[in-house]
């Protein structure tokens, strides 16, 4: 079973973080894999997700490579349901299929400083609007909104879906999200979104953090 928090009995939400990419902006490095201040990139995501256990109930990690490292986290690791990395939406997939609860909650992990208050600002607008899929915005830095398309709250019913679509060769997350409703739920923090694709973006994220 996936990693369970001191939780209380209402809550309804499974997180999964997805460290399952090819990381070809990295050299083929696993971003999961990857130090920032001494800890790996995946234990900055844990740790976030741990903070936020009023709202997340259990946590798991999607992973393709070095499964028995990640397993040492004490969590279940899922792979993807095939070996072609389809993508952070193969990772929503395995996220649903075995999430425990009715909601699932998605978090890449090369993204180490997302809001501590994601899963219950999120989970709370797809319940109040009665939606399917609930996705952050934040803005960059010209000031504009825009989506952060692997930071979501899915109905884990959408399972059947994901899987037709992704059986039919879909890949972008936008044109899947686009089927279903979708509320889209504003952050304010540009820093909170910024996501690590290169070495060079661990570096400067690690140097703008040891002068602050």
């Amino acid at each position: 079973m996936p990693h369970k928090l001191a939780t209380n009995e209402g809550q309804k939400l499974g997180a999964v973080v997805l460290a399952g990419g090819q990381g070809s902006r990295m050299n083929g490095l696993d971003k999961g894999m990857q130090l920032l201040q001494g800890q790996r990139l995946v234990t900055h995501a844990l740790n976030r997700l741990q903070a936020q256990s009023l709202a997340v109930a259990s946590i798991a990690i999607n992973a393709n490579r070095h499964l028995t490292e990640y397993t040492s986290w004490g969590l279940e690791v899922w792979p993807d349901a095939t070996a072609d990395f389809a993508g952070p939406l193969a990772g929503f997939l395995v996220g649903m299929t075995h999430c425990p609860h009715p909601y699932l909650l998605t978090v890449p992990c090369d993204t180490p400083l997302f809001p501590l208050n994601l899963a219950e600002k999120l989970l709370q607008a797809l319940q109040s609007q009665g939606a399917d899929i609930a996705m952050a915005t934040a803005p960059e830095e010209d000031g504009v909104l825009r989506r952060q398309p692997v930071f979501c709250v899915l109905k884990v019913t959408l399972k059947e879906s994901l899987h037709n679509f992704l059986g039919e060769g879909g890949r972008k997350i936008g044109a899947w999200t686009a089927l279903h409703h979708t509320v889209e739920v504003p952050f304010e923090d540009p820093l909170a979104f910024r996501n690590l694709n290169t070495l060079e973006d661990c570096q400067q994220l690690e140097n703008l953090l040891r002068a602050t």
